[in-house]
């Protein structure tokens, strides 16, 4: 594959002069920079991961239906990988499903269907991958939230919403509504509601209310100062009658602090005497996008110009910085607070690249040097360089002969996405850098037609799909989603679609809020916003200072050409055994495949294919001394949990949100009823507590603080949590003892005496608790009676209670053998490809059409191909029962990689 493109001697116009032909001297430096560049498509070339969902949003017990691309250099198919990884997150960034897929032709076929018992109402956020971008950062992975809603026996709807305020560091209040109803949408009035707070793993506030007649419940919440809640949940429990009790869970996660603004020169830094353009971007403590007003204002209170936000608190104003001045915005946020920010301090001498990039055809460029640094750099050489996902398609260099120079570059030298242009000095350093966003609206037409404009409820429909330029016609794979859109409607602004996805937030970290608000219905405006966008989110998938000084990435995996189970295979004394056979089974099905070790003990087992969780045996106990082997397996590699980077996004209100669609799931599975679960309270296990051992029975039945072992998940060390968990008492690092808080501030320093299992025991001996052994903690900060105080002169007690152990029968030896595994064969779980199913789309006939058909996703078909010949692929489906508009969107890439998204509705009635 060539993934070198770029022009090496392009002449650029300039006001007064061009730039200059290359001479062997003057292209050396040049020619450094293209080779060490051009090591990154070559040896670590950019992988990408587009997912499109049969809908946004789904109900438990549906099936999420997708289809990956895989694309590498131009968006074209991915040579790399056959292998791709999803994976299933919930609100609280834990691992709910991790599934492979098999990929051909650069595309995979998926689907997750939502089974109750792993899958609750809530958000849930997607991330896909491949075993090659593991090598990189996973910011650049595909990642969409996905809300679930339920709808299934579903008996209590709930809307919450709540407001934040801290007045001072140390003190947070925070107002919650919530609205409580039946399943009917008849409030729950004059109901009695218990309702708690917990944060760390502590119930910090906790209490008790009455709803309204129209179901509201207000509750006010002012946690003490060293509980201030950062992100905790309410948890509420409304009695709906007949001693039934309801349990919702509301989380909170109240952001304190005021709007931010940042400011971000174009180039990167404000130079002394010349105009720059400044942008800005603007967020409310919750990280989205908030509108503002403002002026800008010098050192000596002289106005220099306004400044108004045109897009999700984003916006851009240009100032001509004098030497020795500075300046400060004066911004009056739409939520009504103000602020005032210090713009940044202005170089005396620098150069600048600036952009204009509102023309059709052409990047408008501009360098800039101002008076100082022109006059000590004058007639020196400079270079431009423009790459896209590490890929050169430009490069070119001129003379400094003007303190301004001008240029035009072909859009077409560049495919659709962000190009990062950079500015080098005549010794080869990054002096000035700007991204600007390409889009060629007319590499890829698509359009849907259907053979008829209205249709019935159940009728077939005719689609066709074509897929064209202003050219030719054009091959290409796509897929497409039709749904109810009364029953699935959604923000297209909002959407992540192949455009935002595999154009924007691939190449970006961190938020983009609305990212397909750039690409829904583009116009002069919303291009407009794009370039702004361009200069406040930022751009480094590499760093040139490191790729010129040699450091590249460092590569721990190699892409993935199909399923493969590796490991090693070593002798009794630990040596690796080479070329050694073993052979892999996997039980009840007639499947089996060999392989040898190599010289360093490594065995393969490649081009595997057997689904997920299947029993995997591998055996080398049919070779010579096999039965001094030991088989080792290595792991599966993976990535690291991390947080959402679209949690800004999470749906609060699911119930309400998605309204339309859990109405009509709770139809359509009208037959699935789950059973009510029926608890059976068996007798108490008595816990073991200081009333167990004769050295404690002295003390009060009751102890002033009891910490269960549940407390402390996550603990390796029970000195270490105590210090900071053990209510009414004082650490002092001094002595390296517990005090009682109240008496060691009056002045008592008489130490706390520590009993472990009803053994006195020094501090240090907590160090030494196994966690898993913890039953409790008791704490007393007094002794009623005296008797421990006065036995070892100590002021409070601390006992440390231990799980009885358990009798265990003895096991013989010939069950101890059962256990133990046979060191040349080993049993794996083995990661499958995850089941392939098909969309059901049902075909009607006089005797069925009448039959209950509620579907929300109408038709869902990801293997829409399109020929060269004619550009078109044709298909047919049947309506379901519901009336109004149809959407069908259809996503994909033609043959040239131009990635496409087409939107068709029409009517039933």
């Amino acid at each position: 594959m060539k993934y070198l493109k770029f022009v090496a001697a392009l002449m650029l116009a300039l006001v007064s002069v061009h730039f200059s032909a290359f001479s062997q001297k003057d292209t050396t430096i040049l020619n450094n920079i293209i080779k060490k560049t051009g090591k990154l498509p070559e040896l670590y070339p950019v992988e990408k991961v587009y997912l499109h969902f049969d809908k946004p949003y789904y109900s438990v017990v549906d099936t999420i239906w997708f289809k990956a691309y895989l694309t590498s250099e131009q968006n074209l198919p991915s040579p790399l990988s056959k292998v791709v990884y999803v994976d299933v997150m919930s609100a609280k960034d834990s691992l709910i499903a991790s599934l492979k897929f098999p990929v051909a032709n650069s595309v995979a076929y998926g689907n997750i269907p939502l089974d109750p018992l792993n899958f609750k109402q809530g958000n849930y956020y997607v991330r896909a991958y491949t075993v090659w971008m593991l090598n990189f950062d996973p910011a650049y992975f595909f990642t969409k939230n996905i809300p679930i809603g339920e709808a299934v026996d579903k008996q209590l709807l709930t809307h919450f919403t709540y407001t934040s305020a801290t007045s001072t560091k140390d003190q947070q209040v925070i107002n919650a509504r919530i609205q409580y109803k039946n399943p009917d949408k008849l409030p729950y009035s004059n109901k009695t509601v218990n309702w708690r707070v917990i944060s760390d793993y502590d119930v910090i506030l906790k209490g008790k209310g009455t709803t309204d007649q129209n179901g509201v419940l207000n509750i006010n919440l002012s946690p003490k100062k060293n509980q201030i809640i950062k992100n905790g949940n309410l948890i509420t429990d409304i009695s709906t009658g007949d001693k039934e009790s309801l349990t919702s869970t509301f989380e909170l996660k109240p952001k304190s602090g005021d709007n931010d603004i940042q400011f971000f020169p174009e180039g990167g830094e404000l130079i002394s005497g010349i105009p720059t353009q400044v942008a800005f971007k603007a967020v409310n403590p919750n990280g989205l996008g908030v509108n503002l007003t403002g002026t800008i204002v010098d050192n000596d209170g002289n106005q220099i110009t306004t400044l108004t936000s045109s897009h999700m608190g984003m916006g851009s104003f240009y100032v001509n910085a004098d030497a020795g001045k500075t300046y400060k915005a004066n911004i009056s946020f739409k939520d009504g607070s103000s602020k005032t920010i210090e713009l940044p301090k202005s170089a005396a001498s620098g150069i600048t690249l600036q952009i204009n990039n509102a023309a059709a055809d052409n990047i408008n460029l501009k360098i800039v040097a101002n008076d100082t640094y022109f006059q000590q750099n004058k007639d020196k050489n400079l270079f431009i360089v423009a790459q896209n996902a590490g890929v050169i398609y430009y490069a070119a260099q001129t003379v400094l002969q003007n303190q301004v120079t001008v240029a035009k570059i072909p859009k077409a030298k560049f495919p659709s996405g962000i190009v990062q242009i950079t500015l080098f000095s005549a010794t080869g350093e990054p002096v000035s850098e700007r991204i600007a966003f390409i889009l060629h609206q007319d590499a890829l037409n698509l359009s849907v037609q259907t053979d008829l404009p209205a249709y019935k409820p159940r009728q077939k429909v005719k689609m066709t799909v074509t897929a064209k330029n202003a050219a030719e016609k054009l091959a290409g794979d796509f897929s497409v989603s039709v749904t109810d859109e009364q029953k699935v409607p959604f923000d297209e602004d909002n959407e992540t679609t192949i455009f935002s996805s595999l154009l924007l937030s691939s190449d970006l970290k961190g938020y983009l809020e609305k990212p397909n608000y750039y690409f829904n219905k583009t116009n002069d405006k919303k291009l407009a916003d794009l370039d702004i966008l361009m200069l406040t989110q930022g751009y480094r998938r590499f760093d040139y200072k490191e790729i010129l000084a040699g450091k590249y990435p460092q590569v721990s995996y190699l892409p993935e050409q199909g399923m493969n189970i590796t490991g090693t295979l070593r002798d009794r004394t630990g040596m690796p055994v080479k070329k050694a056979g073993l052979r892999l089974t996997i039980p009840g099905r007639t499947f089996s495949a060999e392989a040898f070790t190599n010289p360093t003990g490594v065995f393969n087992f490649q081009n595997l294919n057997f689904p997920d969780s299947s029993q995997v045996v591998i055996s080398a106990k049919y070779g010579a001394n096999g039965s001094n082997l030991m088989i080792m397996v290595d792991q599966e590699p993976a990535p690291a949990i991390g947080t959402n980077r679209n949690g800004a996004d999470e749906v609060m209100n699911i119930d309400s949100t998605l309204n339309n669609y859990l109405n009509n799931s709770k139809k359509q599975y009208s037959y699935l009823r789950q059973l009510k679960e029926v608890k059976i309270t068996a007798a108490p296990i008595k816990k073991v507590s200081h009333a167990d051992y004769s050295a404690l029975s002295g003390l009060s039945m009751m102890p002033d603080h009891l910490l269960d072992a549940d407390r402390f998940q996550g603990c390796n060390d029970l000195l270490t949590c105590l210090k900071s968990m053990a209510m009414g008492l004082t650490w002092d690092t001094n002595t390296n003892n517990f005090y009682v808080t109240r008496d060691f501030n009056a002045g008592n320093k008489t130490p706390v005496q520590i009993f472990l299992a009803g053994m006195p025991v020094d501090v240090y001996a907590l160090s030494s608790v196994n966690m898993a052994e913890l039953e409790s903690i008791e704490i007393f900060t007094k002794d009623e009676l005296g008797t421990v105080n006065r036995m070892y002169n100590s002021n409070g007690v601390i006992s440390i209670n231990m799980k009885k152990a358990k009798k265990v029968k003895k096991m013989s030896l010939e069950e101890i053998k059962k256990l133990l595994p046979q060191n040349n064969v080993i049993t794996v779980n083995a990661k499958g490809y995850s089941k392939q199913r098909e969309f059901y789309s049902p075909r009607y006939t006089a005797e069925n059409i009448n039959m209950k058909d509620l579907r929300t996703t109408i038709y869902w078909n990801p293997r829409v191909i399109t020929d060269a010949a004619t550009g078109a692929v044709s298909f047919e489906f049947f309506n379901a029962e519901g009336k109004g508009t149809y959407k069908a969107v259809v996503e994909g890439l033609d043959k040239n990689g131009n990635p496409g998204r087409f939107i068709y509705r029409y009517t039933v009635k």
